[in-house]
């Protein structure tokens, strides 16, 4: 068994352990570009003994992103990037950039086309509340532009000190909105079986990896399930890990659900649907989580490693690196994931409510995490202080949230 405080080599990428703080959103930026508060974030979470931190979210376009603030890797930000790895390499660790594009699920009116892409046409889930009730069904030309996107993106990624680069393929996501047979709906090589939905998903990540592979280690999220009625299943996200794999992925993240139709999946835990009505969001997102809060299934309850089945049947199929992800609070728990064969412990909840978490397993291994799986933090994000832990209220200042990463402020 490897021990969750050796080094692992991914890729090009030298690991100097294996625990790994998971892509989740911070909502730490500010007029796309990263802030202070997010290098301070991630340079805890590397203070505290994470070996590779994930910056969450980066669209590789203005239209891949789900808000109007979100980060965007273009030339204008890398040297706010590059500020953020600085301040991470500085506390030891290692930097990912999770670069994405939102498809469909486009949570503002910002987009340069009149209907947003997705894998298939037809109603349009989220732009319905924003004015925009249908989508674009993806043409050749916009596969090509899309996988360009993704290609500059990890090529900026590099040059901001990136050590890795996750495309994330899960949750709903353009990607996912591929591999998913909720959103998919093509006929062509495409689309139909589970190969066909994630061929564009391994092409882009085939043309990542021949431009940086040399570089960077080249991630993927995928969902292990969608948990929602029609969705893809765990037979299905075999076969989009054996057909990521023969593309070249240096290692698979295993997450699940969906964000729109099954979101509580991502966390086996409710959501605190109370606290985002507070926040006052826009009619829009009120009518949004009220329809999920009425869709949660009651008898759900939290439990460690709610993944771990589903994931060994993955683990079984393929040979290539795997995190896992899901619902580890204590370094038994780690221990036993890497037992099941899993190459690394991917962790976001508990790291929020404890930055110094992995120093803690290292120093006393009896210890665990006090993360209550409440989700608290999910709704924190939406305010001035981007996610944080309301249990510990560690956030970071939310004066910082204004200034850029590497200003002066």
């Amino acid at each position: 068994m490897a021990n969750a405080f050796a080094s692992l080599k991914v890729g090009p990428l030298t690991l100097p352990n294996r625990f790994i703080r998971s892509g989740a959103n911070e909502m730490m930026t500010k007029g796309c570009v990263p802030t202070q508060s997010l290098l301070q974030f991630h340079e805890r979470l590397a203070a505290g003994g994470v070996g590779l931190t994930t910056l969450a979210y980066i669209a590789v376009s203005p239209d891949g992103r789900t808000f109007t603030d979100q980060g965007v890797m273009n030339a204008a930000t890398v040297s706010h990037y590059r500020a953020i790895t600085d301040a991470i390499h500085a506390q030891g660790g290692k930097a990912s950039a999770q670069i994405t594009h939102g498809g469909s699920f486009a949570q503002h009116k910002e987009l340069t086309t009149r209907r947003a892409m997705s894998a298939s046409g037809g109603l349009d889930k989220i732009g319905l509340m924003l004015g925009r009730p249908f989508q674009h069904a993806m043409t050749r030309g916009d596969m090509e532009q899309v996988r360009g996107e993704f290609v500059r993106a990890a090529q900026l990624a590099a040059e901001a000190g990136f050590d890795a680069v996750e495309l994330h393929m899960g949750h709903g996501y353009l990607l996912n909105q591929f591999i998913s047979p909720l959103s998919n709906k093509r006929r062509d090589a495409y689309g139909g079986s589970a190969a066909g939905r994630a061929r564009f998903p391994a092409e882009v990540l085939a043309a990542v990896k021949a431009a940086v592979g040399h570089k960077l280690a080249v991630l993927a999220k995928i969902n292990l399930y969608d948990g929602a009625k029609g969705g893809a299943t765990v037979d299905d996200a075999i076969v989009t890990a054996q057909v990521l794999e023969l593309a070249g992925v240096d290692m698979l993240v295993l997450s699940g659900g969906r964000n729109i139709e099954s979101p509580w999946v991502i966390f086996s835990s409710p959501l605190p649907y109370d606290d985002f009505l507070a926040g006052k969001p826009s009619l829009a997102t009120r009518l949004q989580f009220q329809l999920l809060k009425m869709a949660t299934p009651k008898s759900l309850r939290f439990s460690e490693l709610y993944f771990l089945e589903a994931a060994r049947r993955v683990r079984a199929a393929v040979s290539c690196h795997l995190g896992y992800l899901g619902g580890v609070l204590s370094l038994s728990a780690a221990d036993k994931v890497l037992r099941e064969g899993f190459d690394t412990v991917v962790i976001a909840r508990a790291l929020i409510h404890d930055p110094e978490l992995v120093r803690r397993f290292r120093e006393n291994p009896a210890h665990r995490s006090g993360c209550t799986a409440c989700n608290r933090c999910v709704a924190a994000m939406y305010g001035p202080s981007g996610t944080h832990c309301p249990l510990t209220d560690n956030a970071i200042s939310a004066a910082l949230n204004q200034v850029p990463a590497g200003a002066s402020g």
